[in-house]
């Protein structure tokens, strides 16, 4: 009987798999998820085995060409099952998800498997009721250990760790080694995570380890959108990470400070908060009440923080350059690009830039010609300017494009970029949360919260009062009410009222659409949903628009079964985090 493998090529565009022949003197290396190359359209290419068996039905077995090659391993029967769900779920291609889960380099042969035997158990608290549901979610604080929880975890058996950020994996790799747990960083071990160790701690990557057997799967900081792929397939570790846990019959747990709505909805009952750890101190400043200072953001407590040398002061301000929203000071005219009328921005003292199409020009009113500008959006640059008047100090400016600056010095303003690249203050001031907390996304008040996390993380180590302001004209917010008060019951039963009543996640399903051929894609299916669900279609430049639906299962049928346009290329980012 013939032994046919269907391989998935690693070919970019290329979106099925293909019958091949195995050859009698690969019959013993052959398997579910081996590295393999095939010729495929005139050349020899590289791909996995995602299944073994007969032909598919209509193909004639003398045209079914051989496997050549075996080149190594790669991921494994659970790994394929799970990209195959994936690859539905995030209506992308499963090719980029095997690859995931597959080594940098060849790699034939693994270590011997590396489990220790444990004589003493780890405790905590919060670990043992977790483990009474069988999994479920842990509310911890910013600056909770986690090496002692991850360690109580472990002691049960074979533990996959997810966290954000490389950072964080590498302060927790030498702790669990230092408690005696044979551990796997990934993806430089895969060979020994692929044997066998009482751990792996990876980035969101991790969460697709083919590990030989897992009693846990931990998530750390299930809320933070670093866990979440940008490109398409737009998969999240925490969803890939509960739907493996469920695969496997082991236990998926959860930890975070600020839990998603979408954590809290999978966990339901089976919720443990741990009490180590308090918050730093909040301040809520009301801009409403400063008439000194309306028209900037420096306000009255700002400045005397300022001005107290004593502290280490950090500002945040998600906003680059001199200034991101410039009036006419004579006209009060909005100035705007010529080219595709987008407001300008402030790039110097003497130039315009459009964040649109990139154009530039000088500062003139395209109205009246005055040359004086009104900032009505200052940019950090500016607030620089304005910190260092006011401070009477040097302050340091920080973004993600900043390659060095000045680590010794007290002030610093920045974008978020400068709550990742510190190590300690004594203040974050966010001067404007209004710009992130209003801003028309369905998870605003998420990423409002994981800012304030990274802070409370900033600031956490110091033992000058910690302390974080927040500055807003929204000060009966719910989210900003309970960091204040510690009580954020309000703020979740709104929260999720909101989203159930909008059908946005996890109570629906939303997906942006972009490439060429969008908007013919988007227009064709306007009679394809199901009552209940809504199309929507945006006039971009890219003509990019969005679908949303009542379950990632109506939108992913939806997608598989609707015909393409001719020559098409189209890119689809199911529940994308800042839409």
């Amino acid at each position: 009987m013939l032994r046919v493998a269907k391989v998935v090529p690693d070919v970019t565009g290329v979106d099925k798999s293909f019958d091949y022949l195995v050859p009698s003197s690969l019959a013993n290396r052959v398997e579910i998820g081996v590295r393999v190359r095939v010729p495929l359209h005139g050349r020899n290419v590289a791909g996995w085995v995602v299944a073994i068996g007969r032909p598919s039905a209509g193909l004639e077995p003398k045209k079914i060409r051989e496997i050549t090659r075996v080149l190594g391993l790669g991921a494994t029967q659970e790994i394929v099952d799970l990209a195959d769900w994936a690859s539905t779920r995030w209506s992308g291609r499963m090719r980029s998800l095997i690859a995931t889960a597959s080594p940098k380099t060849l790699i034939t042969n693994i270590p011997p498997t590396r489990y220790t035997t444990r004589e003493v158990r780890f405790a905590s608290i919060a670990v043992d009721e977790i483990n009474r549901h069988g999994g479920g979610l842990i509310q911890v604080a910013p600056l909770t250990n986690l090496a002692t929880m991850v360690c109580a975890i472990a002691s049960d058996g074979p533990t996959l760790v997810v966290l954000p950020t490389q950072s964080r994996v590498k302060l927790l790799v030498p702790a669990l080694k230092a408690n005696k747990f044979s551990v796997a960083q990934w993806p430089q071990d895969w060979a020994a995570a692929r044997a066998g160790v009482d751990i792996v701690v990876g980035t969101r990557s991790a969460v697709w380890a083919p590990m030989a057997r897992v009693s846990s799967v931990v998530v750390v900081d299930e809320h933070d959108d670093l866990l979440q792929e940008e490109r398409s397939p737009t998969w999240h570790a925490r969803d890939v990470a509960i739907e493996r846990a469920r695969r496997s019959d082991s236990k998926c747990i959860l930890m975070s400070p600020m839990p998603s709505l979408t954590a809290r909805e999978w966990a339901g009952e089976r919720v443990v908060v741990d009490a180590q750890n308090p918050w730093p101190r909040f301040t809520l400043i009301d801009r409403n009440l400063d008439e000194k200072w309306g028209r900037s953001l420096l306000t009255s407590e700002l400045i005397e923080e300022l001005r107290d040398n004593s502290r280490r002061v950090v500002c945040v301000h998600n906003a680059k350059g001199r200034a991101k929203l410039i009036a006419c000071g004579s006209c009060r005219t909005i100035l705007r690009c010529e080219t595709c009328e987008a407001a300008l921005g402030q790039l110097d003292e003497a130039t315009l830039d459009c964040p649109r199409c990139g154009a530039k020009r000088p500062i003139i009113c395209q109205r009246c010609g005055s040359s004086k500008p009104a900032l009505i959006k200052p940019g950090v640059s500016r607030l620089r300017e304005e910190l260092e008047a006011s401070a009477g100090r040097s302050v340091v400016e920080v973004t993600a494009g900043s390659e060095s600056f000045n680590h010794r010095a007290n002030v610093f303003v920045g974008t978020e970029a400068v709550l990742h690249r510190l190590h300690s203050a004594d203040t974050v001031v966010f001067l404007d949360i209004d710009t992130e907390l209003l801003a028309p996304r369905y998870r605003a008040n998420e990423i409002v919260a994981t800012l304030i996390v990274h802070a409370a993380r900033l600031v956490g180590r110091s033992e000058n009062q910690p302390r974080i302001m927040i500055q807003t004209h929204s000060p009966d917010n719910e989210l900003l009410a309970g960091f204040s008060t510690g009580d954020f019951s309000h703020y979740r039963a709104k929260d999720r009222s909101r989203r159930e009543m909008l059908g946005f996640p996890p109570f629906g399903s939303i997906v942006r659409v972009s490439g060429a051929g969008s908007r013919t894609f988007i227009e064709s299916l306007s009679g394809g949903l199901q009552l209940g669900s809504t199309l929507q279609t945006f006039v971009h430049e890219n003509d990019s628009g969005l679908i949303r639906a009542r379950s990632w299962q109506e939108i992913s049928r939806t997608i598989a079964q609707a015909p393409r346009p001719p020559r098409s290329r189209l890119v689809f980012h199911v529940d994308p985090p800042r839409v």
